[in-house]
């Protein structure tokens, strides 16, 4: 499918139909990513969105895990906190940007910041789920054997929520590269989300797909990486894709 959309676009930008100046071809696009992968402004972009990206995904993963499992296994601290979280995750992505430039500025900790935003609420959700909603025949198995709460919670619960957990991880990192876009147009000086910037200002139309294009690529490479660990860790799992 995509060797196929790749090849009507050219056949159409070929004939004249797509006016270059609207959506360039195929071949022009190419050339872009050829050019700013010879002058090292690719690596510098995808360097600079990759360490904003994980220093982000860190940071919202960490603390999503750390509440969403607190939340999941103690239902006094669910019903102190969740709401506070589930009301905070309708929020609007962009409007956390403000507040987040009058605390941190407008260099790499805002930026940083707003993407952990993004990585944090499915980290949270997924795990708090996981937890919270395995099967009550598990738990009591663990109390006819002895099990304490605390024993329970890593025997029992935790490897239950393990798929629920990876998913989650998976969902923030796509956030993650969602965020770290709109961060970088809203001021950067160097990145993907620069070069779609500086593309849309020069009237370049060219850059801005190439960036587009490189931003899938990488967050489709991520994904995997991620997906691999994750199958890694549920191997376990009789499934059907098992």
């Amino acid at each position: 499918m995509p060797a196929f959309l790749l090849a009507l676009w050219q056949g159409l930008a070929g004939a004249g139909l797509l006016p270059a100046a609207v959506l360039p071809s195929p071949a022009l696009v190419l050339a872009t990513l050829i050019a700013m992968a010879q002058s090292g402004e690719m690596a510098q972009a995808i360097g600079a969105t990759a360490s904003r990206l994980a220093w982000g995904f860190v940071l919202g993963a960490t603390t999503g895990t750390v509440l969403g499992g607190l939340c999941g296994a103690s239902p006094l601290a669910r019903r102190m906190l969740d709401p506070l979280v589930q009301s905070l995750r309708s929020v609007p992505s962009l409007a956390w940007v403000p507040l987040f430039i009058l605390w941190l500025g407008i260099f790499e900790a805002s930026k940083i910041t707003l993407v952990a935003v993004g990585v944090f609420f499915p980290v949270y959700l997924n795990l708090l789920g996981g937890i919270a909603n395995v099967d009550r025949k598990l738990l009591e198995v663990g109390q006819v054997h002895g099990f304490s709460r605390l024993r329970r919670l890593l025997r029992i619960q935790l490897p239950a929520a393990l798929p629920a957990y990876v998913l989650g991880l998976r969902g923030g990192l796509g956030l993650g590269w969602m965020f770290v876009a709109a961060a970088e147009l809203l001021g950067a000086a160097n990145g993907l989300g620069f070069i779609l910037d500086d593309g849309e200002q020069t009237g370049r139309p060219e850059r801005v797909l190439a960036a587009l294009l490189l931003f899938g690529i990488c967050g489709k490479l991520t994904d995997t990486i991620m997906a691999a660990l994750g199958r890694h860790l549920v191997a376990w799992q009789d499934t059907a894709r098992a």
